[in-house]
């Protein structure tokens, strides 16, 4: 089993910047090692889940949804077992609670996940 925390989400004004974190532990993760790639998907009230961005296990290679383009970026330190969300110039449609998620594949499809985490809000206003 893995477990996913994330933390960071809270309440900002349109153009600031948060980074959310994600930590991940559990038997498959201490124990085993295995090279799970990261992914982040959001999901705002009324919405479906959207894409955000994944990282390949070894961070070399990194994607991101098209709404967030050049303002998000995904890191992750493998010795801390922890993925990264530095998001800037946020916009009030980017009010979503954001989920990270481990999957053995690199993939945009939430589908493709095994494990999730509870989620964090994050607010923009105008």
């Amino acid at each position: 089993q893995v477990q996913l925390v994330e933390s960071g989400g809270g309440l900002v004004q349109a153009g600031d910047s948060l980074r959310l974190s994600c930590a991940a532990s559990g038997h498959t993760f201490s124990t085993y090692k295995v090279n799970y790639n990261m992914g982040w998907f959001r999901q705002a009230p009324g919405k479906e889940r959207e894409f955000v961005s994944r990282i390949l296990w070894g961070g070399g290679v990194t994607d991101y949804g098209d709404s967030v383009k050049g303002r998000f970026t995904i890191s992750r330190d493998n010795t801390k077992n922890t993925v990264y969300l530095q998001m800037n110039s946020l916009k009030p449609e980017d009010t979503a609670v954001y989920y990270c998620a481990a999957s053995l594949k690199y993939s945009s499809l939430g589908a493709s996940y095994n494990y999730w985490g509870q989620g964090t809000q994050v607010t923009v206003s105008s």
